[in-house]
């Protein structure tokens, strides 16, 4: 009798082993079959909770462009220009200070981004959001009344800190709790979310641009305190990302939660939350195989180490192809030889135009491929900075060249929003493993923000006229590093388009060369294995 029901329990265990299996090929199918319009339809609520979440990144890029900005405005400079003076004898601050105060957020989202890898593995990313978005409340206080520069510096890295979870957590919730077919768009938004906060930043300046006491860069921080609370409130109400769930074997909530992001109403064949969570214990189960554990080591070893170094280098490219420029944006048109007002000018025009460009990558990146438009991105790129760098060898006198220079930098911005810096947000989610997804962000962004530094050091002293002093010709310092950067893309860059996490482990795991990834073998893989597993249960 016990070895009766001994076989009987082997049989109910097999049986259920079939169904997860066949479940999770029926998500993997309905996932593939189906189309843009159908996903707009069954997915709203996943949509609308993910770009609410990803509001937080309009916070950091809004104060990124402040305080290179700042380094322009006759406001902030009257109040902390007290360091040097320029070769015309106006007051000035030296590059040591402008490298320093403009650097040293992202020595707090180093810092930031270091625990959130940890912090998001214990409680999630609810809970890591919320807690992130009450310290930058009271962070904000340190540069909203901080009148030395020392203070301005301790205000930048201290907010950088929720800045580092900021970044990690938009784009990896985004990459989880959609379709595969709206996993682009929603993930590319988290750069709109930083061309909208530089946008919203560059229309504050322009309004205050005039003022020349204290509240003209006192007022631009203090709109920082209007993002906090509604963040904090779509925290505590959004569901928690089902492969967070799942990962650590909360089954019936990450159902609840698939549930939560689904329309009920929608008629299209998508998976049941049953069939989702399937797919995505089945994604863990390979993935547990692969590595033992979910630890930063992991991040080095087997393919997983192949992975983390396509992660990292494509976030690290976003920053070698010269968008520093933009964050000195205004400095430079001014070093350029355009007037003060017609550089904000110009600064709210390249942020509109950066806008518009992310906005039109979405058609894109439905279209072409993630590697197809991040190459060509490249290309323009590099052609943009030669032109730049060319015509900056003009005279400063040349009023004709000076506008020449700043028209083509609005032609990069365009570029680079259209292509690199949205598919930056795509690209890495996508080829990081699941369980490793928090940790691989990490280190992707923090060798980016390492990359910001050194960037940021560099830039003040190729602009200004008490150092370097290259103007515009310092794009062709930069065309020279993006050339370099299309050469490790056309040699190490994937294509991760349309394929489910599971049929990605698997191709990475095979050790697929970058340039042979394709959609039809990664669903053959997927088929291949889940009827060995089928038969494995039998």
């Amino acid at each position: 009798m016990e070895k009766l029901n001994d076989d009987r329990k082997t049989d109910d265990y097999r049986e259920g082993e079939l169904k997860h299996v066949e479940d999770a090929q029926i998500a993997t199918d309905k996932e593939h079959n189906l189309t843009l319009v159908e996903a707009l339809r069954a997915y709203p609520k996943a949509i609308i909770w993910s770009i609410l979440l990803s509001s937080a990144v309009i916070m950091e890029g809004y104060d990124t462009i402040l305080i290179g900005s700042f380094l322009a405005s006759p406001s902030f400079v009257n109040t902390f220009g007290n360091t040097g003076s320029a070769a015309d004898g106006t007051l000035t601050i030296t590059a040591s200070w402008q490298s320093a105060v403009a650097n040293g957020a992202y020595i707090g989202e180093i810092l930031g981004l270091a625990v959130t890898g940890i912090l998001v593995d214990h409680y999630g990313n609810k809970a890591v959001m919320t807690g992130a978005t009450i310290l930058m409340i009271g962070f904000i206080f340190f540069s909203f009344f901080g009148e030395s520069l020392a203070l301005q510096l301790v205000g930048q890295i201290l907010c950088g800190i929720p800045w580092g979870v900021y970044q990690t957590v938009t784009c990896v919730y985004a990459s989880e709790v959609l379709p595969i077919n709206l996993r682009g768009y929603l993930t590319s938004y988290v750069n709109l979310c930083w061309v909208i906060g530089q946008f919203i930043a560059s229309g504050v300046l322009v309004g205050v641009e005039n003022r020349t006491d204290v509240w003209g860069w006192k007022i631009p921080y203090a709109i920082q305190w209007v993002w906090p609370l509604p963040i904090i409130a779509v925290c505590l109400l959004c569901p928690e990302s089902p492969t967070w769930l799942v990962k650590h074997n909360k089954l019936e909530q990450a159902e609840r939660a698939c549930a939560r992001l689904q329309s009920a109403s929608s008629k299209a064949a998508i998976p049941t939350p049953r069939e989702t969570v399937a797919l995505l214990q089945k994604t863990d189960a390979i993935e547990r195989e692969i590595s033992g554990s979910s630890s930063y080591i992991e991040c080095f070893r087997g393919s997983n180490l192949r992975r983390t170094e396509i992660a990292t280098a494509t976030w690290t490219i976003q920053q070698m192809c010269g968008p520093v420029l933009q964050t000195f944006a205004t400095y430079l048109f001014i070093q350029a030889g355009l007037n003060s007002s017609t550089a904000f000018d110009m600064t709210l025009g390249l942020y509109a135009i950066a806008f518009v460009g992310t906005v039109l990558s979405w058609p894109m990146i439905a279209r072409f491929g993630r590697r197809t438009i991040f190459l060509a991105g490249l290309v323009g790129i590099f052609v943009c900075l030669l032109i730049v760098g060319l015509v900056g060898i003009a005279p400063a006198s040349n009023s004709s060249a000076s506008w020449a220079a700043g028209a083509f930098l609005l032609v990069f911005t365009f570029i680079y929003d259209s292509t690199v810096g949205p598919l930056t947000y795509v690209i890495v989610p996508e080829v990081s493993s699941s369980r490793l997804r928090h940790k691989t962000t990490v280190i992707a962004r923090n060798a980016y923000n390492i990359t910001c530094i050194w960037t940021g050091v560099l830039t003040p002293y190729m602009l200004n006229p008490t150092a370097w002093n290259w103007q515009a010709k310092a794009a062709l310092f930069w065309a020279g590093i993006t050339a370099l950067c299309i050469v490790w893309v056309w040699f190490r860059l994937p294509e991760t388009k349309d394929m489910t996490y599971a049929e990605l482990d698997l191709m990475f795991e095979k050790g697929v060369p970058a340039r042979n990834f394709k959609r039809a073998e990664a669903q053959g893989m997927a088929a291949d294995m889940f009827r060995e597993t089928r038969r494995g249960s039998l």
